[in-house]
């Protein structure tokens, strides 16, 4: 896809998000917020079916796997030990003009432009910012009431290892997983959703037998990497657009030894949608943690870490699905998401809205498959502009109830995708549907 025609689909998302009330921009009646974002009813929809897809494959249908929802503030004895307070940090310069901060990673004239008003300014030499947002706790804000919003979910896994294993008796491996809130004071957010100050992880620390040779660990490792492609592949992203970069050992993260980025190809550029970390003992050794086997050997735990972000899944997949397809002399959009993701499964019409038995009959089976999928109930418009909103949205199937729908009992089902349309039984729905989710 060319440049211009890249830059254009992401103007379309945008658009569509906000006007189908998938994303809104956060405070906007304000003024907004910068780079703050809310999700709106369709938006949340489907932000919790990627985490509920997330979390069923990766907790509830694994015998070696558990969850855990830590709190957002910690100790921050726990961001110390971690490494965060000392290393938890990017490279800035400043203009002595207009003082703004600027990532020296991403300058290309140091000491010369400066980024904002794209003039000869004088910039300072860099310094390292700390990432972390600070608050305090309690009526004093002094020095010894400083914490920290958690940069990442991790920690609030590795400070619970002695309680959830004391508490389940797993024994290793087994994995945690935590889908959860992080804060960083990111000085160039920006690309909507991509890059935000507060954003959502799917996050698993998956615990090994300490490994007496390398490929103990690399087979854990490649066992999830796998695990990673396919997660990829059922959120409807296509393969060619999933690309990996092995993190170079001199950009490596302070706690991993190998780490790779699988990187997506957005309208912006290839960026990072999820990584795969290597973590060592690191953490476990840093907060003084270990592990008794049933044989009586204690060790420290290594950790393999898939690290996914919730708000960059919702990004690429609504990239993936969205759609443009010649429909006669128009253009039909459609978001072509997997069903499990789709905020609404089913849309059940009345044909007209202004014939009370058409309008009874449509709400009667909207209420009966409503009791096991999402349904949306929509008479406005014409069933022509009825389909083009549900195609927009993503919704899977239509249903429509005509006069036919009064005599035989038989209604129009209507496939997004193909645009087919078959004729079904009332009391033949639920079996019919039950197929497709």
């Amino acid at each position: 896809m060319k440049k211009t025609e890249k830059n254009d689909l992401m103007d379309k998302i945008t658009s569509l998000v906000k006007r189908r009330g998938f994303i809104f921009p956060g405070s906007e009646i304000y003024g907004g917020l910068a780079n703050t974002w809310d999700y709106g009813p369709l938006g949340v929809e489907l932000k919790n079916n990627i985490k509920q897809a997330w979390w069923k494959r990766f907790v509830t249908m694994r015998d070696d796997m558990v969850g855990l929802d830590a709190a957002l503030l910690m100790n921050t004895k726990v961001w110390e030990a971690s490494g965060h307070v000392a290393t938890f940090s990017d490279p800035l310069v400043e203009c002595k003009k207009c003082h703004e901060r600027f990532r020296e990673d991403q300058l290309k004239d140091i000491d010369t432009v400066c980024p904002k008003d794209k003039k000869n300014h004088e910039l300072t030499e860099s310094k390292q910012f700390n990432l972390m947002l600070k608050t305090f706790l309690g009526p004093v804000e002094d020095e010894k009431n400083t914490v920290y919003f958690r940069p990442e979910t991790a920690q609030g896994i590795f400070v619970n290892f002695k309680n959830i294993v004391d508490t389940t008796r797993k024994k290793l491996p087994f994995g945690v997983a935590q889908i959860g809130k992080a804060f960083r004071n990111e000085i160039t957010p920006g690309n909507f959703i991509f890059r935000t100050r507060e954003f959502e992880q799917m996050e698993i620390e998956y615990f090994i037998p300490e490994p007496k040779k390398d490929s103990e660990w690399q087979g854990h490792f490649e066992a999830w990497r796998g695990e990673m492609h396919e997660w990829i592949a059922s959120l409807g992203i296509k393969k060619n657009e999933i690309h990996e970069l092995e993190v170079p050992a001199e950009e490596l993260a302070h706690y991993s030894k190998k780490t790779i980025d699988f990187e997506y190809e957005f309208p912006f550029g290839r960026k990072e949608l999820y990584g795969l970390a290597y973590r060592t003992d690191f953490d476990l050794t840093n907060h003084k943690l270990d592990y008794t086997d049933s044989e009586g050997n204690k060790y420290t735990p290594h950790v393999i870490e898939p690290s996914l972000g919730v708000d960059r899944s919702v990004l690429a997949v609504l990239l993936s699905a969205y759609t443009e397809e010649a429909d006669g002399e128009d253009t039909r959009v459609v978001l072509k998401l997997p069903a499990k993701l789709a905020p609404y499964k089913i849309a059940v019409f009345p044909l007209l809205k202004n014939k009370p038995e058409l309008v009874a009959a449509a709400q009667e089976i909207y209420h009966s498959l409503k009791l096991n999928w999402a349904c949306d109930f929509d008479d406005n418009g014409n069933v022509g502009k009825r389909y083009r909103r549900q195609d927009e949205i993503g919704t899977p199937y239509c249903v429509t109830v005509d006069f036919d729908t009064l005599e035989k009992g038989e209604v129009t089902v209507r496939d997004r995708d193909t645009m087919k349309q078959e004729r079904v039984k009332i009391d033949e729905l639920q079996n019919y549907f039950s197929d497709k989710f």
